[in-house]
């Protein structure tokens, strides 16, 4: 019964932010190794050549789709894909964001431009690219899941990236607030928050000492686990589940060992960012 509800056999589930190599790329391959049809999105052909050309190789149902999920048309480029391929439009994974080192910085000092770019990824990103999929889901009368993806910065508070903190925080209730609206119509809305992640473009490269300070299980996570949690709340898995936001942190946000004295990150080493983030 459990194997059945991961199945996603005949439905077409969307994931923006889908290049990277990343949790993007993860939670495409997972979906569709579970038979969905993903339109996987991202903004560059050079990126879907690198990341999503692969799995199309390997004969996994991925659409690749270039366009960029903070424009009315690059929202639309996607609604238009997902709704000429073939199966059920189901799901939702909306996962573009970041918060690159141009914008950290102390309160005091954050630039008008970085708050805007923050909201206009972190944020805006997600709230029309799902307003725009539940809209579709409602005019095709069908059932179906939307999964954000917000951040442990969201949950508390975010020394020195004030702007992606806020912007991440703002999901959990543009989650609560969609779901409730969209329940008597068997839509559900949910959010994962993960810690950081080891890839290739983390801020935060893999360190076993720091990672055993700042972490209560000692590492940092694993796109897959990450992407797994996702799955969870995206299929008949999470059947049951509306309006929450699921902590996927290796128990970081149970305690505040992650800060530091000066209220940095403990596992960021790198003197010259510290300085510049910190406006030294």
């Amino acid at each position: 019964m459990l194997e059945n509800s991961l199945k996603m056999d005949g439905r077409v589930v969307v994931v923006a932010g889908a290049t990277g190599g990343g949790l993007g790329t993860t939670v495409s391959r997972l979906a569709a190794e579970q038979g969905a049809t993903v339109i996987a999105a991202g903004r560059s052909q050079e990126k879907i050549d690198a990341d999503l050309a692969p799995l199309v190789a390997e004969g996994l149902a991925i659409i690749p789709v270039v366009a960029d999920v903070e424009t009315a048309e690059g929202i639309e480029r996607i609604m238009a894909a997902a709704r000429a391929a073939d199966g059920e439009l189901y799901g939702l994974v909306c996962m573009v964001g970041g918060g690159p080192p141009h914008t950290w910085a102390p309160a005091t000092r954050m630039p008008r431009s970085a708050w805007s770019e923050m909201f206009s990824r972190n944020l805006e990103s997600m709230f029309f690219m799902a307003q725009a999929f539940a809209a579709e889901l409602q005019a095709q009368g069908r059932r179906g899941s939307i999964v954000a993806v917000s951040s442990i910065s969201g949950l508390g508070a975010g020394p020195y990236h004030i702007a992606y903190a806020t912007a991440k925080a703002a999901i959990p209730p543009v989650v609560r607030t969609m779901a409730l609206e969209l329940a008597k119509d068997d839509i559900r809305v949910n959010a994962v928050a993960p810690a950081a992640m080891i890839g290739p473009k983390s801020l935060l490269p893999p360190n076993p000492e720091l990672e055993g300070r700042a972490i209560p299980m000692g590492r940092q996570g694993q796109h897959a686990e990450v992407a797994n949690s996702i799955m969870f709340l995206l299929t008949d898995m999470g059947s049951y589940v509306t309006g929450q936001t699921l902590t996927v942190d290796g128990g970081i946000t149970l305690k505040h060992a992650h800060i530091d004295e000066d209220n940095t990150p403990v596992m960021i080493t790198n003197e010259a960012f510290l300085r510049a983030m910190k406006g030294e």
